[in-house]
């Protein structure tokens, strides 16, 4: 692509040098830098992409989209943001995908990643075609690719569209975080529709608050070409965008396990093979959403009627044992609280959790997690999550300093399940949370392979050896 067209969208307060050249990729970091290349200099919260651009005019680099005039030798277009530029030139470079390739899109705290399964399959069932993005995997044409980050950078979620509409694929099921809206991400994403599942306190060490986090969800479906909303009004947050979107009679579809909401229990007939009240709200969900699409009923309770499961969310597992055991990413305060209660109706017996939290991440809520765990649990193991650069034990401490009653400490996560294991017996029910589907556990900076239902099953397996 010439890069006059890319000025002509952009629009950028200067441009210093030439512009009869010549793009042929676009990069945001300089390992993907290659000949040909128009690099965007985005500023970030650890490094300054301006200080890599003679890195990335090494690697090939063409052109230079900036903030700020650099003393380099090639064109530079200066912008006043970085981060909505790169996604109008993604779209625009890749071919405005997203106006051929219908786009469905989950957002809120919990429940994306289910929602978006979900979708995909009433997508697939209704013979429309879909991939998928999300936490756990992209899925182009059907073929499994590892997830990086759950919202994409814009030139990588723009390619990604393309490549999807180039492998034959006509819609997409993906999750749009806070992230993805905050950081422009998901600029120039023509959503066909949009989901609200949900919001608790979550990243609060990215938002200044829950406002804030609340505006960076909200932002989504209030653009000029925001899409028909279907919104939780169960959830609180869900009831005040729900208002909002009314008053500016926007197209809306409102879902939840309360009787003023459009689409609940008494209003569908379908049926769900996974478990708990949030599941419940998850396929309520995926109802309006497919209702919104056009899409039949038969069709949407086919798709939603064929998921068994989603790794890492409520997931079993199961060698035989007399007693449950329950892997899932529970990792914030309200979806670790709906797991718990969901867990002990699986029990007869005693609810054992083990749970951690993440390094460098919202503080605040460790006590809160605490607290939830030792009021719905019967035994609490307190261990590690991904601590990354901060002191394990520091993050215990403060996890425990929230629990009335003391729990066991565990900082080794493998040694925590298998003593949970060893723990458990007939009726009781085991729940591992807050790594779910992860593979990979960092401490230190240095990530290592863990898996948490891969380490139950070789702790139940062991637990049956010496029986």
């Amino acid at each position: 692509m010439d890069l006059e067209r890319l000025i002509a969208v952009l629009a950028p307060a200067e441009v210093v040098g030439r512009a009869d050249t010549t793009i042929l990729d676009l990069a945001y970091d300089t390992r993907a830098a290659r000949a040909g290349s128009l690099f965007f200099c985005v500023p970030g919260e650890r490094a300054d992409g301006h200080d890599f651009a003679p890195e990335a005019i090494r690697n090939g680099a063409v052109a230079l989209v900036v903030q700020r005039r650099l003393q380099v030798a090639v064109p530079q277009l200066v912008v006043s943001d970085a981060r909505p530029a790169m996604a109008v030139a993604a779209d625009e470079f890749f071919g405005r995908p997203t106006e051929e390739l219908e786009v469905a899109a989950v957002t809120g705290t919990a429940g994306k990643t289910t929602t978006a399964f979900l979708i995909y399959a009433v997508l697939a069932a209704a013979g429309r075609r879909p991939g998928l993005l999300g936490t756990i995997e992209t899925r182009v044409d059907g073929e499994r690719r590892p997830a990086t980050r759950t919202t994409a950078e814009a030139i990588d979620l723009q390619r990604l569209f393309r490549d999807m509409l180039d492998a034959g694929d006509r819609s997409c099921a993906m999750e749009a975080t806070s992230h993805g809206s905050a950081l422009r991400r998901l600029d120039r994403v023509r959503f066909s529709v949009l989901v609200f599942t949900n919001l608790d306190r979550d990243h609060l060490d990215f938002h200044r608050d829950m406002e804030d986090y609340f505006d960076a969800k909200r932002r989504l479906f209030l653009g000029d070409d925001a899409p028909p909303a279907a919104v939780n009004v169960g959830d609180a947050y869900g009831l005040r965008l729900a208002d909002e979107l009314r008053e500016q009679g926007r197209p809306l579809l409102t879902f939840g396990l309360t009787e003023d909401a459009e689409i609940r229990p008494a209003t569908v007939d379908v049926t769900t093979r996974l478990r708990g009240r949030f599941n419940l709200e998850n396929a309520l969900g995926t109802f309006a959403a497919g209702r919104l699409l056009g899409i039949d009923d038969a069709a949407i309770a086919r798709g939603i009627g064929s998921v068994a499961g989603v790794p890492g969310r409520f997931q079993t597992v199961d060698e035989g044992q007399d007693f449950a055991v329950v892997v899932d990413y529970a990792h914030k305060p309200a979806a670790l609280e709906h797991v718990l209660h969901t867990a002990r109706e699986l029990a007869d017996g005693r609810l054992i959790c083990v749970f951690g939290c993440g390094g460098d991440r919202d503080r605040g809520k460790r006590p809160v997690m605490g607290r939830i765990v030792s009021e719905l649990a019967d035994v609490a193991i307190v261990t590690s999550d991904n601590p990354r650069s901060e002191d394990p034990l520091t993050i215990i401490d403060e996890i425990v300093a929230g629990m009335g009653n003391g729990p066991e400490v565990e900082p080794d996560r493998a040694r925590a399940i298998e003593r949970a294991v060893e723990l458990a017996g007939p009726g009781d029910a085991v729940v591992i949370a807050g790594k779910g589907h992860e593979r990979g556990q960092e401490i230190a900076g240095v990530v290592t392979p863990f898996d948490d239902a891969e380490v139950a099953g070789e702790a139940l397996r062991a637990l049956k050896t010496t029986a």
